[in-house]
């Protein structure tokens, strides 16, 4: 007989009442039936050394690998050949040297046996955890494949406008924006519309003679290749391109100052303080403060193709490919609402109150939605797919072309129909990209082959095009008191035009 803690030979050996069971065997001798003990729990007919079972049950009230409870009335001793054990030694002699030593080998022998035990339950919780996470990073990966697979079928949707066969139309679940965000457009709103028609042209303001005497004065290199967008913020353009790079340049000084890596294609670009923010072609919106990433959002399932800021400054707008458009709260970094349209989207502008925003789509159409509900106000047809729009400052006016058209065309909002078309501008050459200046006079144009400014004249309502430079671009951005424009060419070359001195 073994002791299933210690593994020897018992000098004092004990069985449990509860497991043991006694087996008859020639000449009616007693025989204790005998397993091995494993973490698995004793089997019927364990033996176990007297004083380990007896300290075993003193710490933990129960049987070794077993939750059944164990007293030492339950102990049934097992009777073998008495044998005479020397009296108690002390420690002054070799017999009291060697009980010190048993009883650290019963100790050793009792802490051994319960690490064991318990490295036994560690294992098998650690691999229940592995197990749970494993699962749950399927599950997490499934949902995703799932909710790619969801928006990328949302985007091939064509929601027709007519009765569907039950008689309901076809429900696309669209978010309103908060109370907070939804009060601070009012207030935008009412604040601006208010002061509008009163609003003087600014002191210092680039006048016509000046307008007239445009011409290059600075032509630089960028690093970035494959341009497609440029952001302005007083001084300084941010300068984008379908390989992901940025050059911050400084107008005044014509030099490109530092740089920046999105790391994915950029689509749109827009400069806000301190912030600069970029749609790529991967569906991500990125913002970047002082250098540095400080929030992204994936919330379109193709590639993000616009950007529009609200008028408060603390909302931003971004359309894509997966007919939708989606506004955030720059204050917190967070989405707020979407809208999902019936066709993709390919630039986006706020009206100059804010109460609602204008979207080109692939459709040839100009569509305005309410800022706070989402809901559609207004339509314009172009025939074409929509390359770019941009508001005047006066709030009646949206200028805006189509792809592979030479012409801009001026809508008046407060119009319908073909009754809204109150200019066609023919500026003799492609045009892809727009921008109003801050009077509403000056609308600049640009294209493969090169920049106009289609001015409008209040006093007598006629357009004239005081300006026709043959600088290729890609994208225009008006400088400070509109005394300057900044264009980049596709291959990354930055000019400005203004009044040379």
């Amino acid at each position: 007989m073994l002791c299933a803690i210690s593994g020897e030979a018992p000098e004092e050996p004990v069985v449990s009442k509860k497991t043991g069971s006694i087996v008859p065997v020639l000449k009616g001798q007693l025989h204790f039936q005998q397993t091995d003990f494993g973490l698995r729990g004793p089997r019927p007919g364990t033996v176990y050394e007297k004083r380990l079972i007896e300290k075993y049950i003193e710490e933990h009230g129960k049987e070794p690998g077993t939750e059944d409870e164990l007293d030492i009335e339950d102990l049934l001793p097992v009777k073998t050949a008495r044998i005479v054990r020397p009296r108690p030694p002390t420690l002054t002699s070799i017999p009291a040297l060697l009980a010190a030593f048993q009883n650290e080998w019963d100790a050793l022998a009792l802490e051994t046996y319960n690490l064991q035990e318990q490295l036994a339950r560690t294992r098998e919780e650690l691999a229940t955890a592995l197990y749970q996470h494993d699962a749950a990073v399927r599950v997490i990966a499934r949902l995703t494949k799932e909710r790619d697979e969801a928006r990328d079928s949302l985007s091939k949707v064509t929601v027709s406008g007519g009765t569907a066969a039950n008689g309901d139309a076809m429900a696309i679940d669209n978010e309103g924006l908060p109370e907070d965000l939804a009060n601070k457009v009012d207030e935008t709103h009412q604040s601006l519309s208010k002061s509008r028609k009163k609003r003087p042209v600014p002191e210092g303001w680039v006048s016509a003679d000046e307008i007239a005497a445009f011409d290059k004065v600075a032509s630089e290199d960028s690093p970035v290749q494959q341009a497609s967008s440029i952001g302005l913020e007083g001084d300084y353009a941010a300068i984008s391109g379908l390989q992901g790079d940025v050059a911050i340049f400084s107008v005044e000084a014509a030099k490109v100052e530092r740089s920046l890596k999105v790391n994915e294609p950029i689509t749109d670009t827009l400069w806000t303080g301190s912030r600069v923010i970029f749609a790529t072609s991967k569906g991500s919106v990125k913002i970047y403060e002082n250098g540095s990433e400080i929030a992204s959002f994936s919330e379109h399932a193709g590639p993000a193709t616009g950007l529009a800021l609200h008028p408060c400054g603390d909302l931003l707008a971004s359309v894509g490919s997966d007919k939708s458009f989606v506004l955030y709260d720059l204050s917190t970094l967070k989405r707020v609402s979407r809208v999902y349209t019936d066709s993709s989207l390919t630039t986006c502008k706020f009206h100059p109150d804010g109460h609602f925003l204008a979207v080109g789509t692939v459709s040839g159409e100009i569509r305005g939605f309410l800022t706070k509900t989402g809901e559609q106000a207004t339509s314009f047809d172009l025939g074409a797919p929509i390359q770019a729009l941009t508001f005047s400052e006066n709030g009646y006016w949206i200028a805006a072309t189509a792809k592979g058209q030479s012409t801009v065309t001026i809508l008046d909002l407060r119009k319908e129909g073909a009754a809204a078309t109150a200019k066609v501008l023919d500026t003799g050459s492609s045009v892809v990209a727009l921008d109003w200046d801050y009077t509403g006079q000056y609308l600049a144009t640009v294209g493969p082959a090169g920049i106009t400014v289609q001015q409008y004249a209040k006093s007598s309502k006629k357009w004239t095009q005081p300006v026709a430079s043959a600088t290729p671009g890609v994208s225009v951005r008006w400088g400070a008191e509109a005394k300057k424009l900044v264009s980049v060419s596709s291959e990354g070359v930055v000019s400005i035009l203004g009044v040379k001195e």
